[in-house]
């Protein structure tokens, strides 16, 4: 016969915590890995300075930021797929670095686009989307519990609830046109990131995109005694 343990009554500061730390094991990462790489103009903005595993990120409604932001995971052996963007071109992918041979266009996921953004994150480790629509909140918490089940990075061109970082693109301006005539040459823009662990916005200012199409590093334009810039060409 099973002898009956004796009752112990928890204190409820003690349940509390006992709940959290039951909720922070649920909302960890199944598989400790580490962040996948990012550029080095955009290491810094993020607290973990890369993608990290089973998170999921706001981006503004900027294609050069999106593909700037897989360049570098896509050449150090990352799957990517890019869900809802039609208009994504793969000339522009590749100028910012990204590898095409590992890249997965889903131009025209129709209503069901969240369902197919779940199902890649179950094979591939980066996803980008475009919403369709509003998605409701049970289906978000679920993805999320998807993404740290597999490890998943999520990075959404537009809001997204529960998002762990936001990013955004300001203050554009575009260069190589003269008193009215001439060719665009480079858009100067300020990449700002906040996120849960880093709530005070880091910002940083660079060309993007760059006269040849890729990610440069760049000084204010209106202050000509900084050093030019750098420029990182694409790979490939």
């Amino acid at each position: 016969m099973a002898t009956p343990l004796p009752h112990t009554a928890a204190s409820p500061a003690d349940e509390l915590r006992r709940l959290r730390a039951q909720l922070d094991r649920a909302q960890a990462p199944r598989v400790e890995a580490p962040p996948l790489p990012v550029h080095p103009l955009l290491a810094p903005l993020l607290p973990e300075g890369g993608l990290r595993p089973g998170s999921s990120y706001a981006v503004s409604a900027s294609p050069s930021l999106l593909l700037a932001l897989i360049a570098s995971a896509s050449q150090a052996g990352s799957w990517c797929a890019a869900i809802g963007m039609p208009t994504l071109g793969a000339e522009a992918a590749a100028s910012f670095g990204v590898d095409l041979e590992r890249l997965v266009l889903i131009p025209e996921p129709g209503p069901r686009w969240l369902a197919v953004a779940a199902a890649v994150a179950e094979v591939l480790p980066i996803v980008a989307v475009r919403p369709q629509g509003r998605a409701r909140d049970g289906d978000v918490a679920r993805l999320s519990a998807r993404l740290r089940d597999r490890g998943t990075v999520l990075l959404v061109m537009g809001d997204w609830p529960g998002a762990d970082a936001l990013l955004s693109v300001s203050d554009p301006h575009w260069s190589g046109l003269d008193a009215g005539h001439g060719y665009l040459e480079g858009r100067e823009v300020t990449v700002t990131a906040s996120s849960r662990r880093s709530p005070v916005p880091r910002s940083v200012r660079m060309l993007l995109p760059g006269p040849d199409g890729s990610l440069d590093v760049r000084t204010p334009a209106r202050d000509t005694t900084l050093a030019p810039p750098i420029r990182i060409r694409a790979a490939g």
